[in-house]
């Protein structure tokens, strides 16, 4: 084979490549590494970090409390955001069955989290996903959506911000949390 042919059919192969590569790419929605999102059903706007470092995603959650009921760990707890929409303050307190109890290791030792199962508006598409609750008070986004639910968004910019709208209503169907098989 000369090396003229050799050279084209190379041309040719990374072309074809490129050209399957952009096709599979409007497949997937993209977003950037803050989006605005609303957690429902209240519809409170708020800025989340979508953080490919983070394994679960994280809620600004305060005053946290376990309790039992009906023989199942439950926890209580308040949710004290800005609302993005309008700059008002939302304060609601939320009980929710606890998913379960994450445990995080770091430099600082180890730490214990609930996770619990709420509903977020993203883009076009209503979500039922994991979050572990915690103060995120002096944190500048009070949600953080670690790899678990980006995997289900689609693909991640990173040099990018507020690529979509959220844009559910009521009629919008929620697509239900599905927990990885190791949880």
């Amino acid at each position: 084979m000369s090396a003229g042919l050799r050279r084209f059919l190379l041309v040719f192969s990374l072309l074809l490549i490129s050209i399957t590569n952009l096709a599979g790419a409007d497949e997937h929605k993209v977003f950037g590494w803050v989006e605005k999102a609303t957690i429902e059903p209240w519809g409170v706007e708020v800025k989340a970090k979508l953080d490919s470092g983070a394994l679960t995603s994280s809620l600004d959650a305060r005053d946290i409390e376990s309790f039992e009921k009906n023989g199942e760990e439950w926890v209580r707890f308040r949710l004290k955001l800005e609302d993005e929409a309008n700059n008002e303050r939302f304060t609601e307190t939320v009980e929710r069955k606890v998913q379960r109890d994450l445990t995080l290791r770091g430099a600082g030792g180890k730490s214990h989290r609930p996770t619990v199962l709420m509903n977020l508006c993203i883009d076009d598409t209503l979500y039922e996903e994991e979050f572990s609750l915690r103060s995120r008070k002096k944190m500048l986004y009070p949600v953080l959506l670690g790899r678990r639910t980006i995997s289900h968004l689609g693909l991640l910019d990173v040099e990018k911000t507020f690529l979509s709208e959220p844009s559910c209503d009521e009629n919008t169907p929620i697509v239900p949390y599905q927990p990885e098989k190791n949880d």
